[in-house]
């Protein structure tokens, strides 16, 4: 129970994340910081920017990340408290 009286879950302090749409938007975030010339130093470059590289992300990469989920979850439960490479 917390401060204010709200009883919440114990939740580790390393729970993985088996969220897909986690690894789609590391893509997303490695590709906007590789673009060249220049950097984004606006709001508005960093929107465009975003929606054309999502545009960019091909669905086989999406797939693959969703097809490689039993994996990881085999490696948590394998390594139990453990780190795993994902």
């Amino acid at each position: 129970m917390n401060e204010v009286g709200i009883q919440t879950l114990p939740w580790p302090a390393r729970s993985p994340d088996f969220n897909p749409i986690e690894h789609v938007w590391d893509n997303l975030k490695r590709c906007i910081r590789a673009r060249i010339p220049v950097p984004i130093t606006t709001t508005r470059e960093l929107k465009a920017a975003a929606v054309e590289e999502w545009h960019n992300i091909p669905q086989s990469d999406i797939q693959d990340i969703i097809d490689g989920l039993p994996n990881r979850l085999q490696e948590v439960i394998s390594d139990r408290e453990g780190n795993t490479h994902y």
